[in-house]
């Protein structure tokens, strides 16, 4: 467990910094200056790349092929699932972010009268969906998967930009960096087409849905994902919100075929989903997105970035406990992202790091 330990101490915040949408703005410490900056174009990073096509720890490397032997060790891989929670958990709480209590405030909420509002009973969930996902045994089907989502993600946030001053800055920088990309995506190529329709697919507990709404506030917004768990608390904590002028709808359903209109959206995204898919489904969510926009609508998918320098030198003990809680993550890593959503039909596909660990992805559809 020292190595675990070890972990933690990578998950420090040490240089507070304002970040500013379009711009950058420095504050001192003592004697270091720290800047960091909102990326200006999704193709034309500001964030530093590796020197690999990936990293070494992912793919059929023999660093790769060695920790998948260990992981299928069902000891080894109790003892590394437990790591992860540890490692996000103290990651969370060394930075004022209240882990157990906002688990506690959903589970011991209304939040089950939820479920079946929200579930379709006769959903089929695809096989890899049911495999154990971030190191809970049920995956994505559980109310404690659920009620952790939001905590977790800020976790990671933080140790994405440990140069941030608060939690809160730190989402700052990767959802802003990530609509900035959107809206420039736009601006380029969308013509003078108007946004009234997003899909947000594999939206969990609505983050990305809600920053979607946000920053498109006459949109009318749909969440769609497979874990009605995941939409029961996305629903109970958007009824504890202000009311929006267009409520976002959220549906239980599979994205690789939604079963709505085609062409009835102007966007559609993805925001940290293909990870965890195999490849084939990835392949179908894309065919998907294709018949869900409309001419000239837009894809967004922001995702783990192989190329990012700081995920090409993770630690060994970080990017082992990564890897023992993402099932899919060697197949994401070896796939081609821009030629897959090419292949898929889409035009003026654009592809940069807006933030240190993640890129973003924004292309067309034919008009």
């Amino acid at each position: 467990m020292a190595a675990f330990s070890a972990a933690r101490m990578l998950t420090g915040c040490p240089f507070p910094e304002r970040v500013i949408d379009g711009g950058t703005c420095d504050r001192r410490r003592g004697a270091k200056t720290v800047r960091m900056s909102v990326a200006s174009d999704a193709g034309t990073s500001k964030y530093e790349e590796g020197n690999l096509a990936l990293p070494k720890w992912a793919g059929k490397s023999p660093l790769a092929r060695l920790l998948g032997t260990l992981i299928s060790f069902k000891p080894f891989y109790s003892v590394l699932k437990q790591g992860a929670r540890d490692v996000l958990i103290s990651t969370a709480e060394k930075n004022n972010i209240p882990w157990r209590a906002m688990t506690k405030e959903i589970l011991h909420s209304d939040v089950y009268m939820e479920f079946e509002t929200i579930r379709d009973p006769s959903l089929v969930y695809p096989d890899y969906y049911l495999n154990p996902f971030h190191a809970y045994e049920d995956g994505n089907l559980s109310w404690l998967a659920a009620a952790e989502v939001e905590a977790a993600t800020l976790s990671l946030f933080v140790r994405a930009i440990p140069e941030a001053s608060s939690k809160e800055e730190a989402s700052l920088v990767i959802r802003g960096n990530w609509l900035k990309a959107i809206r420039q995506h736009l601006e380029r190529h969308s013509g003078n087409l108007a946004v009234n329709d997003i899909l947000d697919i594999g939206c969990s507990v609505g983050i990305s849905t809600n920053h979607l709404a946000d920053a498109f506030p006459s949109a009318h917004v749909t969440g769609l994902d497979l874990s009605p768990y995941f939409l029961s608390v996305a629903k109970h904590k958007e009824k504890k919100r202000a009311p929006r002028k267009n409520p976002i709808r959220w549906i239980h359903a599979n994205g690789e075929a939604t079963g709505l209109p085609s062409k009835s959206f102007d966007l559609v995204s993805f925001a940290l989903v293909l990870h965890e898919c195999p490849v084939r489904a990835t392949v179908n969510l894309l065919e998907e997105s294709m018949r869900l926009l409309r001419p000239g609508g837009t894809l967004v998918v922001m995702d783990q970035a192989p190329e990012s320098k700081v995920i090409q030198d993770l630690p060994p003990v970080l990017f082992t406990v990564v890897k023992s809680t993402e099932p899919f993550l060697d197949e994401y890593y070896l796939l081609d992202l821009k030629k897959a959503i090419e292949d898929a039909g889409f035009l003026n596909v654009s592809l940069g790091l807006t933030d240190p660990r993640h890129r973003t992805v924004t292309a067309s559809a034919p008009y």
